[in-house]
């Protein structure tokens, strides 16, 4: 069942952006400057979910100001999660987005999943200007 998911999610995206599949299945493409992973798993029997990695920033300044800023935003998002990681070279975001894909309309699907990647480009953009006005 997830591979039926994942092609339509394939389907989907293809209106909006070039798409990939890789060996183990997932679907790469980029939003703008944001690079975006989509996964289907089946969780439990009946539950197929799409999970959507979009890697928002990376080598930011390990700023607490920035961190802060990130945090906030975080919880502002009705699509996704974002996570900071603090790396010997600054600080990477991501925004992650998992949900029931099973009965979504590849319309609603794509219109989904554009929303998701909209905001990681606008927070990227968001971030980046934060990131330079701090340094």
């Amino acid at each position: 069942m997830s591979s039926d998911l994942i092609d339509r999610a394939r389907t989907a995206l293809e209106q909006f952006h070039d798409v990939s599949a890789d060996d183990d299945g997932a679907l790469t493409f980029r939003h703008g400057e944001v690079p975006c992973a989509v996964q289907a798993m089946e969780l439990a029997e009946g539950l197929t979910v799409l999970s959507l990695t979009c890697v928002v920033a990376w080598d930011l300044p390990d700023d607490p100001a920035l961190a802060v800023s990130a945090a906030e935003r975080a919880g502002q998002g009705l699509f996704g999660t974002l996570g900071v990681v603090h790396t010997d070279r600054g600080m990477d975001v991501t925004l992650r987005y998992a949900f029931p894909g099973d009965g979504l309309a590849p319309a609603a699907l794509g219109t989904l999943l554009m929303l998701v990647v909209s905001t990681a480009s606008q927070l990227r953009t968001e971030l980046l200007g934060a990131a330079e006005s701090a340094r």
